[in-house]
């Protein structure tokens, strides 16, 4: 009996040992979608107001400066054509200032060549009574007086005697009456003889000088 149970516990499959596991690491626990995404503002939170007011304000600032912009915009074109016009209104007026000058003056210029025309033919009878033989000496010396202040008043007036004696024949300051053959020493086209004297105030002749010119 002995023998049979000590060869049953011979033929008894011995239990067998377990392999030593490796050792495995865990991978590391992933943090939680709460840890990991950052927290979302609720609706209606403090910051979700917060930043819809920072952002409402920035608009309207935007919206401000745009305005003031086109603002200056306008501004700055109003002062260009006010500043255009003031230039053109200043410029109009230099002209009417020069122009308005000028027609007084010519207005002047024409009363008193009028007037100096008036008193030519006294001047001429009195240069004649001047030149005519005379007995009487005070009266020839009171008309060479009478002459005399004549001559001083036109000379005040900046009106003279036009030049013509023994001058080439100038058409816009003479007027010819007559031709002669010219003689000797004489020039052909010079005037030799003045009939009556003329006058002119500056440029502006009152009287053509009427003459006789050489051929």
């Amino acid at each position: 009996m002995r023998e049979e149970e000590m060869k049953k516990q011979t033929e008894a499959p011995q239990p067998q040992q377990e392999a030593p596991q490796p050792e495995v690491n865990e991978p590391a626990a992933e943090p939680k979608a709460e840890e990991a995404a950052p927290a979302q503002e609720a609706p209606g939170s403090e910051q979700a107001e917060e930043k819809r007011s920072r952002f409402g304000k920035k608009s309207k600032d935007d919206k401000q400066v745009e305005a003031l912009k086109a603002k200056l915009d306008s501004a700055e074109k109003k002062a260009e054509e006010l500043q255009d016009r003031l230039l053109r209104t200043a410029a109009e007026y230099d002209n009417f200032r020069k122009r308005s000058a000028r027609e007084q003056e010519a207005a002047f210029g024409n009363g008193l060549s009028w007037a100096v025309e008036q008193l030519l033919p006294i001047l001429d009878t009195l240069e004649m009574a001047a030149a005519a033989p005379c007995a009487d000496e005070n009266y020839k010396k009171g008309v060479e007086m009478t002459l005399n202040k004549a001559a001083t008043a036109l000379a005040a007036l900046k009106v003279e005697e036009i030049q013509a004696l023994n001058q080439p024949f100038d058409p816009n300051l003479m007027s010819a009456v007559q031709q002669v053959p010219a003689q000797e020493g004489q020039e052909s086209g010079a005037v030799v003889q003045v009939y009556q004297k003329g006058y002119r105030l500056g440029e502006k002749v009152i009287r053509h000088a009427t003459v006789v010119v050489a051929e």
